[in-house]
């Protein structure tokens, strides 16, 4: 039986027609990964797979998984798994255990692609024999506005902050156009200490923006200037180097909010150093309050985006003005912090203009 705390909160489900974007809904989750392996290296691939999945099988809210391979076509695979729900999920893939175990992998595959999807109805099997409540589905589809937020993060050695924020806040910005279905929307870079979050939004295909702005001669070179100041050696000329680097420095969106025709308002940067596996709890708090905020019109906040990675959790917030505009730590969060939340430096933010 489905208890209380197995719900979606009524707060969020109250405003789901208003969030484009969120992992705290409680309902399961289905993750799909496109593998394309190098020609020959499949029995390779089947082996590394075969020893992963025995790893995967203990994680906490894993339910099941399928492998499967292309009639049309031997180099392409499929993988799909079934999770209780999105956080064991995300907190299993953002970690450092998920990237020693996917390591066997790197050297029989060409290229990957993720999709993570909750699920929001199902037939037949063990889910016709359930009751309603018992099914753990997303309860209502949610309204998304077609753009997909993202952010990395990394840190800087300790006294070379001045000299990054320089770089970062003199790049020329690349062509905003990445094909015909995906453009950049909106670059937002802070800093608080020595940690830089690079926050991007984005219409169409993210993976496919992504790859554009790192060919970018402006990117790279910006990329090259802050290298010598990285705590994390990088080598982008590396392949391996590079995918190592940003796997650990994406900070994925988990969830997002705005007020119903909202205008267009103040862009803040908070940062919440959570405590040791903490980070996902501390991430859901903030959702559940900015979701209430979503609903009072007296609320400086117009839109909300929670990014989180393992105990570092970032907020988002564009508001109607800078007076009193950086919100209230929520109650029942204190508890959950390393430190103190702190309202980060903004370096630049920039829109691309409409095409």
């Amino acid at each position: 039986m489905t208890t209380t705390s197995d719900r979606p909160s009524e707060a969020l489900a109250q405003v789901s027609k208003r969030v484009s974007q969120s992992v705290f809904d409680g309902s399961r989750l289905r993750v799909v990964l496109l593998v394309d392996v190098y020609d020959g290296a499949q029995q390779q691939f089947l082996e590394a797979y075969e020893q992963l999945c025995n790893q995967v099988a203990s994680v906490p809210g894993h339910v099941s998984d399928q492998l499967c391979q292309s009639i049309e076509n031997p180099s392409q695979w499929l993988i799909t798994s079934e999770w209780e729900s999105a956080p064991p999920f995300l907190t299993w893939v953002n970690s450092e255990e998920h990237v020693r175990m996917v390591e066997p992998l790197h050297s029989c595959v060409r290229d990957t692609r993720s999709l993570r999807f909750h699920i929001v109805r199902e037939t037949g099997g063990a889910a016709g024999r359930q009751e309603p409540g018992q099914r753990r589905l997303q309860a209502h589809p949610r309204i998304g506005d077609g753009v997909i937020r993202h952010a990395l993060t990394f840190t800087v050695r300790p006294g070379t902050e001045e000299k990054v924020a320089k770089i970062l806040a003199e790049y020329a910005s690349p062509e905003a156009r990445v094909d015909d279905t995906t453009r950049l929307c909106r670059t937002s870079l802070f800093m608080h200490g020595n940690r830089v979050v690079r926050a991007i939004e984005v219409r169409g295909d993210l993976l496919a923006a992504l790859r554009h702005v790192s060919r970018q001669p402006e990117v790279r070179a910006v990329e090259a200037a802050i290298n010598p100041y990285l705590e994390q050696h990088r080598d982008l000329d590396d392949q391996e180097s590079a995918r190592m680097f940003f796997t650990r420095a994406a900070l994925p969106a988990v969830h997002h909010v705005s007020a119903e025709g909202s205008p267009e308002g103040k862009r803040l940067a908070l940062f919440y150093p959570a405590r040791p596996d903490r980070g996902m709890r501390l991430a859901e708090l903030l959702a559940q309050a900015d979701s209430a905020a979503a609903e009072d019109p007296a609320s400086p906040v117009l839109r909300s985006t929670v990014f989180q990675r393992d105990d570092v959790v970032v907020r988002l917030v564009d508001v109607r003005d800078e007076q009193g505009a950086a919100p209230e730590v929520p109650a029942g969060l204190r508890e959950l912090l390393d430190g103190e939340a702190a309202r980060m430096d903004l370096i630049t933010d920039r829109r691309s203009p409409e095409v």
